[in-house]
């Protein structure tokens, strides 16, 4: 009797109950994989959103510019002097990239 359950039930297991976990699974992955129409439509509308607010930025900065060159400097709280710890780091130049990146941008 024994010698007829073992190998059967490994059969039911291998072909019938291995294959349905897997496509259960599989199906389970499919349908939470995919965004919804309603999420695609949401993140369309916040791209969309933020590109208007980048550009509305845009304005803004080349209007204050326009009035005033130099509000940034204003408007940007003193910088802390650094206590010369043996780093091998310019800050003076690193800020000047970072003001030149920021005149490039308004550029655009």
């Amino acid at each position: 009797m024994e010698d007829v359950f073992v190998p059967g039930f490994v059969i039911l297991v291998l072909f019938i109950g291995l294959p349905w976990l897997i496509m259960h699974y599989v199906t389970r992955w499919k349908t939470a994989a995919t965004l919804t129409g309603s999420d695609e439509q949401l993140l369309e509308e916040l791209h969309d959103l933020a590109r208007r607010l980048d550009d509305r930025m845009c304005s803004i900065e080349r209007i204050m510019t326009a009035e005033n060159p130099n509000w940034r400097q204003q408007c940007a709280p003193e910088q802390p002097t650094l206590p010369n710890r043996g780093l091998d780091m310019d800050v003076d130049a690193e800020l000047a990239r970072l003001n030149e990146r920021s005149r490039i941008r308004e550029v655009r």
